[in-house]
């Protein structure tokens, strides 16, 4: 292998390195009050989808029966 084939491998390596390690360095960890936010901001949207969810098979299962008859 030639210098060139290797340094075509490695300066992008250790560009990748180099940004990804900068990254996790200033990424922070939420504290409590914005875990609680981003906690109760999902508890939300599971309920509202669940909600959804539920109304939707509520309202299609007598359309269902209708069209497709029972018996």
């Amino acid at each position: 292998m030639s210098s060139e084939a290797i340094d075509y491998v490695k300066k992008p390596t250790m560009e990748f390195i180099r940004d990804s390690w900068r990254l996790v360095k200033r990424c922070t960890k939420p504290d409590r009050g914005e875990f609680s936010k981003i906690a109760q901001a999902t508890s939300v949207g599971f309920a509202i989808m669940g909600f959804i969810g539920f109304f939707v098979k509520l309202i299609f299962i007598p359309i269902n029966n209708i069209i497709v008859g029972s018996g």
